[in-house]
């Protein structure tokens, strides 16, 4: 019988003393048990540190790195430098796992014989109708990206998935940026052939109001529309045939920034104009794609108002889903 492989959990922590423990707790709960653990304190200025070096204590599968901050992608990075597993795993430190999340992930790569398998995931905080069916599957890298470009249940968050460490041989997070998943994951599906998808969810992805994602305005949330940049040309130049849906993936990039900033306090007219600009020379061509998701098309009908127009419904529809 052949040895069941090592797996790198990789769990960057900054000031979540909150939440952590749950997060460490679900790992070690875990049903298989072939694991490095690895905790990286991105110079948290709270007890997160502490907590991993008591846990530390209690399990010798986990190692605890303490650096300097550096954010997320840096934090991931020195977790994957480290990490002595044939496969990695990210999880965010204030999310967690079901028992069974490795287990499910491990056995896809093995049955499909792939270099990675992505599994669904719960929104714990959040108004959603959660659907999905029970399936299994294994699809071409093409058909991956061709859904993840719709949001058609495939996201580019880097939890969720489970990579063999080689697909990161050239590939690491942009230090100092936000959003970085949708800098990285297109990259290392281009590396595979095939991916596998379990549509049964096994992560617990947690919405939090001072999260990277949910915080207010700033200029670094500009990031997501370089990332998507970035990955539209890419894929639009090896993927010709995924071009309406990299038209689409792009303007979702500016109309999540005009959502961040339609929450801000304070108005900044020139990114504001920015962002308009793009939408309305834009909209008409991308709401001719039936396959947008009804999300998208909303919000390009509301954009054509203005952005007080868009702000008020936005609001609106914010506290819908919170509800």
């Amino acid at each position: 019988m052949e040895k069941a492989s090592k797996i790198s959990i990789i769990i960057p922590a900054y000031n979540v003393e909150k939440y952590i423990s749950k997060c460490i707790d679900s790992v070690l709960k875990q049903t298989y048990s072939n694991l490095e653990i690895i905790l990286v304190d991105d110079g948290s200025k709270d007890k997160s540190g502490h907590i991993c070096d008591i846990y530390k204590e209690k399990d010798s599968r986990i190692k605890v790195i303490h650096k300097e901050n550096g954010g997320l992608s840096d934090a991931r990075n020195y977790g994957i430098r480290e990490a002595q597993g044939e496969y990695i795993v990210f999880i965010d430190s204030d999310d967690y796992v079901d028992s069974n999340y490795i287990e499910e992930l491990y056995n896809l790569v093995i049955k499909d014989n792939v270099d990675m398998a992505i599994t669904s995931h719960k929104i714990i905080g959040k108004k959603v109708k959660f659907k999905y069916e029970k399936s299994k599957f294994k699809e071409l890298k093409e058909k991956i990206l061709d859904r993840m470009l719709y949001d058609e249940d495939i996201d580019v968050s880097a939890w969720g998935k489970i990579y063999n460490k080689k697909l990161f041989k050239n590939v690491e997070f942009p230090k100092g940026r936000l959003y970085e998943d949708a800098a990285t994951f297109y990259k290392l599906v281009d590396q595979c052939d095939y991916i596998s998808v379990n549509n049964i969810p096994t992560y617990n992805y947690v919405i939090r109001s001072n999260s990277i994602s949910q915080n207010s305005f700033s200029i670094k949330k500009m990031d997501l529309i370089k990332s998507t940049e970035e990955m539209t040309e890419f894929i639009k130049n090896k993927y010709p045939n995924l071009i309406n849906g990299c038209k689409r993936r792009l303007m979702f990039s500016y109309l999540s920034t005009l959502a961040q900033l339609s929450k801000s306090n304070r108005r900044n007219k020139e990114i504001e104009k920015y962002l308009l600009k793009y939408i309305k020379e834009n909209r008409k061509e991308v709401l001719k794609d039936k396959r947008i998701p009804k999300r998208d098309r909303v919000a390009l009908i509301i954009s054509m108002f203005g952005f007080n127009t868009f702000k008020f419904f936005w609001k609106i529809y914010e506290r819908v889903i919170k509800k």
